[in-house]
């Protein structure tokens, strides 16, 4: 799990290891340089080929920019520096790697002739970009963006902002970023994500503030061994039993997909509560599955308290059948406080039922896609993609439910504050269905915990369940190619993923 932070929260962490560890700004500086001459060292392998350019700014990006230039040159390598920008402004430690520069006689360029370099290197401007890139600066990374070489940024690509990912008037297009101690969230969201191209995380030596939490992480791969053992005496009652109400006539598909991930992430049992009509195509799709089109007190009870986890809204529709069984069991869950994956549907009867708010808690998961999340907190989308996590932290906060903001950059988020990116998935995964097998891999993951005396966090089970849903779309997407994948490639490798 990797932590990721803001513009303001790199400032303190940085701030808080030169005053308070008491590791002088070159020294970091220093750092940060080596580890990007170490990444380049690796990648360029033919030294006599190689002509590098590192264009720098005059604030600390550019110093760190200066050092790479020095470093390089004393690896062998050919290597040429340019500042842009005024001298007479650059930050003290700009300036002493400028006089560094200049005693070990790095050579300067004095004009951009791009064409002569295979590599060039991006130290123009760091996190604390605030203004648009226009004038002298955007000329210049407009023609960096034109050349043919290699492109590598230090940090962050010049032009991107560093938290909302966004391109301020024009931005660099980097093959590789190497960003310093914490992965920015600039460089989580897109563009910003795209125009970072490879994306390495360098140890510099700042750390977080001893007694203080960064608020927002991303899982990775290693993550998955928290997941817990199968229990070898189990039955299938053991590893749980997941109700799921989805489904109206005409629409069995968003049903089967969902109940057939829940049952790819290795729950015991699944029963798909549904209408008459859908009860031989949902049979015949998948014959593990338990059908129920009953629907009425005595045996909608028996059925809650049956399940284990409740998933509400893949297909289910909107009319006055549904809004009956969505509101049924939303609220008695709400009772017995039953875990509930609340999807498609279900999210767009919440939003005209405004009253359902009060079913919704901490044992609730939604889901909405940026559309959903537009009719339930009455936002437009272009404001909602302008501001993705604090929409989504003030719409958990508002309901106390865990919220799962799917874009291509999904956000998690729960009523305390804390919050996850998802960095798994691909541009392949952007086909119907996809939202109704993650409805399932949510339910798959909350019974895998179920036996577990110690359970992580509800917000974490969502983030490990987004982030095992997107994995196994990137393992499709090598198999089968993004465009053509198919909701029904991302459960296929859902057992690959969980191996």
């Amino acid at each position: 799990m990797r932590e990721i932070v803001t513009a303001a929260e790199m400032k303190a962490l940085d701030s808080n290891t030169i005053q308070q560890a008491g590791i002088p700004s070159l020294v970091l500086m220093e750092r940060a340089a080596l580890r990007i001459a170490d990444e380049l060292t690796e990648r360029l392998k033919e030294k006599d080929r190689e002509r590098i350019l590192v264009v720098c700014g005059t604030g600390n990006n550019g110093g760190d920019g200066l050092a790479v230039a020095r470093l390089l040159q004393q690896r062998g390598f050919r290597v040429w520096y340019y500042i842009l920008g005024n001298e007479e402004k650059m930050t003290a430690e700009t300036a002493c790697q400028f006089k560094t520069v200049q005693y070990y006689q790095v050579p300067r360029a004095n004009n951009l002739d791009l064409n002569e370099y295979t590599t060039i290197v991006d130290a123009i401007f760091g996190v604390g970009l605030s203004r648009p890139v226009e004038g002298k600066y955007g000329e210049v990374i407009s023609e960096l963006n034109q050349a043919s070489a290699y492109k590598v940024a230090v940090d962050i690509p010049s032009g991107i902002d560093a938290d909302t990912g966004f391109e301020k008037g024009i931005a660099f297009r980097a093959d590789l970023t190497v960003t310093f101690a914490f992965r920015k969230r600039g460089l989580c969201f897109y563009p910003g994500r795209m125009y970072g191209g490879e994306i390495i995380v360098a140890d510099i030596g700042i750390y977080s503030i001893p007694g203080e939490r960064v608020r927002m992480h991303c899982l990775e791969q290693k993550d998955l061994e928290m997941l817990p053992e199968r229990i070898p005496y189990g039955n299938k009652g053991t590893f749980g039993k997941v109700l799921l109400v989805a489904g109206c006539e005409g629409m069995c598909g968003a049903a089967y997909l969902s109940a057939a991930a829940v049952l790819k992430c290795s729950v015991g049992m699944v029963k798909i509560q549904t209408v008459e009509a859908n009860r031989i195509p949902l049979q015949t799709l998948l014959p593990e599955a338990m059908i129920s089109c009953d629907f009425d007190e005595s045996r909608n009870q028996a059925m809650l308290d049956w399940c284990d986890v409740i998933v509400i809204g893949p297909g289910l529709g909107v009319g006055a059948q549904s809004r009956e069984r969505a509101q049924w069991f939303l609220s008695r869950a709400a009772m017995c406080g039953k875990p509930v994956v609340l999807d498609a549907d279900g999210l767009n009867l919440l939003s005209v039922h405004e009253e359902w708010k009060r079913f919704l808690g901490e044992n609730v998961i939604v889901t909405p896609h940026i559309g959903e999340m537009s009719r339930l907190c009455g936002k437009a989308i272009g404001d909602i993609q302008d501001c993705l996590t604090q929409t989504a932290s003030d719409y958990a906060k508002e309901t106390n439910a865990v919220c799962v903001l799917k874009d291509a950059c999904t956000v998690i988020a729960d009523a305390s504050g804390e919050m996850y990116l998802n960095l798994s998935g691909n541009a392949g995964m952007a086909t119907a269905g996809s939202g109704d097998v993650l409805s399932g891999v949510l339910a798959g993951i909350l019974c895998m915990y179920l036996a577990q005396k110690k359970k992580p966090s509800p917000v974490m089970m969502a983030a490990l369940g987004v982030y095992i849903h997107g994995a196994a779309g990137d393992l499709a997407a090598q198999v089968v190619g993004q465009r053509g994948m198919t909701a029904g490639d991302i459960i296929r490798f859902l057992p690959e993923i969980l191996k």
